[in-house]
């Protein structure tokens, strides 16, 4: 068997994800989406592959990936995906005497789909973590290689658990994939995590918007899902805010009516307040709601 790997993504955890790899596997080539046109943005998997000196093969949806298979253009047995967004045939996948393997950032069954990350932090669980998947066609539906929890503060952001299970996917796979060429291990059902089966979903711009019939502590939750897209918006008077750090506190008033004491500002919502602590009006830098209050009227 090859000991080279090949690696498919395409977004930012994905290339993150390639640069720790890159210090343990010997990567055959990177398949990747390519840059779009017109853009001009980052691109971070080709850039990144470019940099280290990788062969780099795009494919931009699921027919044109199948006709990048046809013959054998690669040696490697095994591949890792990782943030790829592309949907991967079986024929692909056949390819691989080893198989795909899918490190998934949730412990599955628990949120299949676009976006666990985001999803754990808006449930209010308490911990979460990176499942090592051997990829089957059916979505996220592949038998477990491994799994790893990580424990989820009741302050941590999206960005934050982001760079978490980033680290601890590299420590999976970094450990695991050695022992499975080996042949030392077997895989084992999705319910060996005694999670439920839950999906989430990709998001929209209009997630964003503050919903104030929603409790404050399902908002505060937002507020950390969403920092980094689309991030929580609302408005104070004309102005229009994003908001960045939030807490709550007991309280009931009119829905949606701002609420202000001692410098800090807030909302009524369905349950309690959700009290500001820092937000970024339009235009402007990030400031806390005692400095928003003492520059803005309304």
């Amino acid at each position: 068997m090859s000991k080279k790997i090949l690696f498919f993504g395409s977004g930012p955890v994905a290339a993150e994800s390639l640069q720790l790899l890159a210090q343990d596997f010997e990567i055959e080539a990177v398949i990747t989406k390519p840059r779009p046109a017109h853009h001009k943005g980052d691109v971070p998997v080709v850039e990144l592959a470019e940099e280290l000196g990788f062969k780099t093969v795009t494919a931009s949806n699921k027919k044109e990936l199948d006709d990048l298979f046809s013959g054998k253009p690669f040696e490697s047995d095994l591949a890792i995906l990782i943030d790829f967004g592309i949907i991967v045939s079986q024929k692909v996948i056949d390819y691989f005497p080893l198989g795909i393997i899918n490190s998934h950032f949730s412990l599955l069954p628990q949120w299949r789909g676009a976006d666990p990350i985001t999803f754990s932090i808006l449930s209010g669980q308490k911990n979460t973590g990176v499942s090592l998947m051997l990829l089957a066609e059916a979505m996220d539906e592949g038998p477990l290689l491994a799994y790893g929890e990580y424990e989820l503060s009741t302050t941590v952001t999206t960005p934050e658990l982001t760079q978490g299970l980033i680290e601890l996917s590299h420590e999976l796979l970094k450990n695991v994939v050695p022992q499975y060429v080996a042949g030392a291990v077997e895989p084992a059902p999705q319910t060996i995590t005694g999670h439920a089966t839950s999906y989430s979903r990709k998001l929209t711009k209009d997630d964003g918007v503050l919903d104030f019939n929603k409790s404050a502590a399902e908002l505060e939750r937002e507020v950390r899902a969403y920092l980094g897209w689309p991030r929580s918006r609302t408005t104070i008077g004309d102005a229009q805010v994003v908001i960045t750090q939030a807490h709550v506190i007991e309280g009931s008033g009119k829905l949606g009516q701002l609420w202000t004491e001692a410098k800090q500002l807030g909302f009524y919502t369905k349950d309690g307040i959700l009290v500001i602590d820092k937000l970024v009006p339009a235009g402007k830098k990030e400031m806390s709601s005692e400095g928003f209050l003492a520059g803005y009227k309304f």
